[in-house]
């Protein structure tokens, strides 16, 4: 399950950044289904910067869960740039972290379509800055990987710890 993992591995990478930053992350996961936060509790002592990782595979859980518009569900489908910085800046704010990581896409072998073929995906990433200060920000990357569906899963997870990783280092 740990094919795609590099030396060390980015979720001991994005621990020792969180920590340094005394920083703490929430995920929001459809197409990876809870691999962040495995990968991420994989770690000993994470819970000092780990809060959470909430599965919402379906658009009622997006909508419910995280807050998601209906109407960017509507507009654009679940797996979608405005849908993942909801989900990310959703997370972040319900869960009362710093930052706010989300996955949705298309894991397959199915549903893909030829502007998002199996194993796009988009990951969202938001950051609470102090009230007043402008620095809040949520952003979204779009990212397409190849693989059978296991392969497309890890390669996401690690991508978006990446994505948190370095905005982490750069903060």
């Amino acid at each position: 399950m740990r094919k795609f993992a590099s030396d060390p591995p980015v979720e001991i990478r994005v621990g020792d950044a969180l920590s340094a930053a005394g920083a703490s992350v929430a995920v929001a996961e459809s197409c990876t289904g809870g691999l962040i936060g495995s990968l991420l509790t994989d770690v000993p002592g994470s819970s000092a910067y780990f809060d959470r990782s909430v599965v919402t595979y379906s658009y009622d859980a997006k909508l419910t869960g995280l807050g998601v518009a209906r109407e960017s569900l509507d507009d654009h489908g679940a797996v979608s740039e405005p849908v993942a910085g909801e989900m990310a800046a959703g997370v972040r704010d319900t869960a009362g972290v710093d930052w706010g990581l989300a996955t949705t896409g298309i894991a397959g072998p199915d549903g893909g379509t030829p502007g998002k073929p199996v194993g796009t995906v988009y990951v969202g990433l938001a950051y609470r800055g102090e009230w007043g200060s402008g620095a809040s920000y949520t952003r979204v990357d779009r990212h397409e990987f190849d693989g059978d569906r296991i392969e497309v899963k890890e390669r996401i997870a690690r991508r978006a710890l990446e994505t948190l990783e370095a905005a982490v280092e750069a903060e």
